[in-house]
């Protein structure tokens, strides 16, 4: 694989977070290796948020607290803008109507009662996951921090392959939709696997294949989630990269959280 280029990263950390990269391009190959370099993102968000929550539970602030930590922070280092999304794409299929007027409710501003539910139990699950990981191991809640983290960002590395049309002419949605070759996707998701798989076997062989398998379930999660809006929407849309990265997350702590 060849390295990332400046431009691309700049796209990733400009788009994905809030941390101040100026942006100097938006054209479709900074887009294509903005989406590639993904996963990078996640590195820098969930080594933030271990760091913050391992730094609470050595402090003597328990588990609970360390957990709330661990999903606030890439909470607040993307301004919200995933939960926002995961609120606004529930409302959306939620609402059982078609397509322009979904993507109508999903453009408005407020969330609405299918949003609201889904973000209350979508943040549970990370929290208690995450807590019964930190109350187990500190270094299996670290761990677990990171892994998430880079899930939710390699869901939006494949969720811009090419074949995935966009929902609306205009947004992130369309700037992203079809930008990465499916090779390159592909080869990004195995690289990032494998490098969660030998992260894992530092804890042991059961965690390997742990750390292996929490990642392909939420790749799985958000391939079904993907396909059911581009059912639904005609396409994707930032708040359905939103969607995606929050059900890759959740659904990797689950796993991870399991045994």
């Amino acid at each position: 694989m060849t390295p990332p280029h400046p431009h691309g990263l700049r796209f990733a950390f400009g788009t994905l977070s809030v941390i101040p990269v100026r942006v100097s391009r938006w054209d479709r190959e900074a887009a294509r290796g903005g989406m590639l370099c993904a996963p990078l993102v996640g590195v820098v968000l969930g080594c933030g948020a271990a760091l913050l929550a391992l730094a609470l539970l050595f402090l003597g602030a328990g588990s609970l607290l360390a957990a709330v930590a661990a999903a606030a922070v890439p909470a607040a280092l993307t301004r919200g803008l995933h939960l926002d999304g995961l609120a606004d794409t529930a409302d959306g299929l939620g609402s059982g109507k078609p397509a322009e007027d979904a993507l109508r409710i999903m453009k408005q501003s407020d969330i609405g009662p299918f949003g609201v539910i889904t973000l209350v139990f979508v943040l549970l699950a990370q929290v208690a996951a995450l807590s019964r990981l930190y109350d187990g191991s500190w270094a299996r809640g670290a761990l677990a921090t990171v892994v998430a983290a880079v899930a939710a960002r390699l869901a939006l590395t494949l969720a811009a392959r090419t074949g995935v049309p966009a929902a609306r002419p205009e947004g992130l949605g369309a700037a992203v939709a079809g930008v990465v070759p499916v090779r390159g996707a592909v080869a990004v998701a195995l690289a990032v696997t494998g490098a969660a798989a030998a992260a894992g076997a530092l804890l042991g062989t059961d965690d390997l294949a742990r750390t292996a398998l929490a990642v392909l379930a939420a790749l799985a999660a958000a391939e079904l989630l993907l396909r059911h809006c581009t059912r639904r929407f005609g396409g994707i849309t930032g708040d359905v990269f939103g969607g995606l990265a929050e059900t890759a997350a959740t659904t990797a702590l689950v796993v991870l959280s399991l045994g």
